[in-house]
């Protein structure tokens, strides 16, 4: 059967991609980029659509031809680099297309790929920490730069990547000047459990065990449901998370989103404590008691445990809100409760969800040898995590041994 020929008003053949809009009496093409989007060019006759239509086919053919002669800018080997990683997570390819446009798209970003050297990168870098942006936040704009580097240096257009090395340099010359952020101690953790238990912040109080007691991710604890955990068996099944984040093809609005765990290393089984089955219960007798369930539906999942007042999904900046709003009440009362009674005040620092999982490893690497065990119960990909966590945690052991040893007058 012949292929049906497209014809405008006039008569003329309509081209692959031409539409003519007789209601608004327009003619359109539509095309995709290179990047996988769609796009509309529109002009009130044929000819000038046409003119608009060689426009972008050389656009296009320039692009490529000035990347192959290393006369591209930066924007365009990212632009190129993200449309590869089709492997991404929705919410990982974001969050990179967010750091990227934010701090390096409309500056450094328009340098050519071919001129940047390794005094540029680290110069760019310097320029952002004197922007007050923390060393963190440079490694988060480092990982989007360095395999953008990297992928020139695979198509031959780089000989060698000018990122390689500027954030050992970096970090090396800020060796002092920040303060890495640890595991709060045995004495300031339970502090903070006991805190909570005061009728204003009861309800927060089997999040909060839950956190402490699993060394679970954010995203991994605001997704549990009450299917994924086995009171019979004693344990509870980590195989997806709820990330919060904005999606790219919607303008950067922040929506949920239920997804696989960080890694595949995440998907696990945590055996329960017997505080955090506690707190589950108690969790559940509540909602058994007074109907106040989190009723939201996403991606097909429903019956998650815990939920904001309005019976939906908290949002993980709510709980950092809420645990500097903790912390902030009790050192101010602690303060002067220490001061009434004459001792020297336990205050709590400020500290975010993370930090909770940073915590649990710490109690787990104190009280467990094998490292082994300790990266299958935290879902660490690679081992070096747990190790580095470990290593800090026995070097604090170490010196506390030697100040009870000076204490004791061993010798």
């Amino acid at each position: 059967m012949a292929k049906r020929v497209r014809k405008d008003s006039k008569g003329r053949v309509l081209h692959r991609g031409e539409t003519y809009i007789k209601k608004k009496g327009l003619y359109c093409f539509t095309y995709t980029d290179p990047l996988g989007k769609r796009h509309s060019v529109y002009a009130s006759d044929l000819l000038r659509l046409r003119e608009k239509e060689r426009e972008i086919t050389q656009d296009r053919i320039d692009g490529i031809d000035l990347y192959a002669r290393a006369r591209a800018d930066i924007n365009f080997v990212f632009d190129r680099y993200i449309s590869t990683k089709s492997e991404l997570r929705s919410s990982t390819k974001t969050n990179y297309v967010y750091t990227y446009d934010r701090y390096v798209r409309e500056g450094f970003g328009k340098k050519k790929i071919a001129d940047i050297r390794y005094s540029d990168v680290l110069i760019f870098y310097k320029a952002l920490l004197d922007r007050g942006l923390s060393v963190n936040t440079i490694d988060s704009v480092h990982c989007v730069l360095h395999p953008t580097f990297q992928l020139a240096v695979r198509d031959r257009i780089l000989r060698s990547n000018p990122s390689d090395g500027v954030m050992a340099e970096l970090k090396r010359k800020m060796k002092g000047r920040t303060e890495p952020r640890h595991a709060l101690t045995l004495e300031e953790e339970r502090e903070f459990l006991s805190w909570i238990e005061k009728p204003e912040y009861d309800r927060w109080r089997p999040l909060f065990v839950v956190l402490f007691g699993t060394g679970c991710r954010i995203g991994e604890i605001i997704g549990l449901r009450w299917d994924d955990v086995d009171f019979d068996e004693n344990y509870i099944v980590i195989d997806h998370d709820v990330t919060y984040y904005p999606r790219s093809d919607k303008d950067f609005r922040c929506e949920f989103e239920v997804g696989r765990p960080k890694t595949e290393a995440g998907i696990r089984t945590i055996p329960l404590l017997d505080k955090v089955r506690d707190a589950l219960l108690e969790e559940k007798k509540y909602q058994d008691e007074t109907g106040n369930v989190n009723i939201m539906e996403l991606d097909g999942l429903s019956g998650f445990i815990f939920s904001n007042r309005f019976g939906g999904i908290h949002k993980p900046s709510g709980i950092n809100r809420e645990i500097k709003r903790i912390v902030d009440d009790h050192n101010s009362r602690e303060e002067v409760n220490a001061a009434r009674e004459g001792r020297e005040p336990v205050m709590i620092p400020r500290f975010s969800c993370h930090i909770t999982r940073h915590t649990f490893c710490s109690r787990l690497c104190e009280n467990e040898t094998n490292v082994k065990v300790i990266q299958s119960v935290m879902g660490h990909k690679d081992i070096q995590t747990t190790l580095d966590i470990y290593a800090e945690v026995s070097e604090k052991k170490r010196q506390e041994v030697f100040k009870n040893l000076n204490n004791n007058n061993i010798f």
